[in-house]
């Protein structure tokens, strides 16, 4: 009778949140790692002008928090949007034939709103893939305005709009949803002030690049 009863229980998972795709609307809270640059374009007299050798804009790391509000719209499409705070600290650098250097640097904290579609397979007991794509906006709050030893503020456009995709998993425990995604974001404003008197003109266009590792709870 013993050996019945735990051949029955081998096997036995258990399913969480069983019924968490009844309710229409989850919310949430995140927070995220989003690693950041400018990609930046060349104004055709960066060729011809004899003063910069070199434009670079380099990686960095910021810091992101916010909310997670998920619609449901059938078995497989939900549609989502995280606002939320981030913190930026993106920087352009220039390298001149003197062999000097100088640092164009924007920290500010951004408002985004994102607005994404997203895929999801079938749950397998605890667990599920999913897709997503869609834009966000983005706005400046503020700028600041103590500027790192050696660095120059970098005037920008404070207002952004990406195109964004990624993908995540899912994972359901006894009471939460724990999704950790990675999500990419691609600008497609030109952030760059070209009518500022103290701008450059070997810089034509500089759009914002985030890959982002977001830690979501549901």
């Amino acid at each position: 009778m013993l050996n019945t009863a735990d051949a029955q229980t081998v096997g036995y998972f258990r399913k969480h949140q069983e019924f968490y795709d009844d309710k229409p609307i989850h919310y949430g809270f995140l927070f995220a790692l989003p690693v950041t640059r400018f990609r930046l374009v060349h104004d055709d007299s960066f060729l011809t002008q004899d003063t910069t050798n070199r434009i670079t804009a380099p990686v960095t790391v910021g810091f992101r928090f916010g909310f997670v509000m998920n619609g449901y719209l059938n078995d497989h499409w939900d549609i989502r949007t995280t606002p939320s705070v981030s913190l930026y600290n993106r920087a352009v650098e220039y390298e001149y034939g003197s062999g000097k250097k100088r640092r164009e640097l924007r920290e500010a904290t951004w408002i985004e709103i994102p607005l994404l579609f997203k895929y999801k397979s079938q749950r397998r007991m605890n667990s599920r893939m999913y897709m997503l794509a869609g834009a966000t906006f983005g706005f400046e709050t503020n700028v600041r305005k103590r500027q790192l030893p050696g660095s120059d503020r970098l005037n920008a456009k404070s207002a952004d709009l990406t195109i964004d995709y990624g993908f995540g998993f899912e994972q359901f425990l006894a009471y939460t949803k724990f999704s950790p995604e990675l999500r990419f974001s691609h600008g497609i404003v030109n952030l760059y002030r070209t009518n500022d008197p103290n701008s450059t003109a070997s810089i034509r266009r500089l759009t914002s690049h985030t890959v982002t590792l977001y830690l979501m709870f549901e």
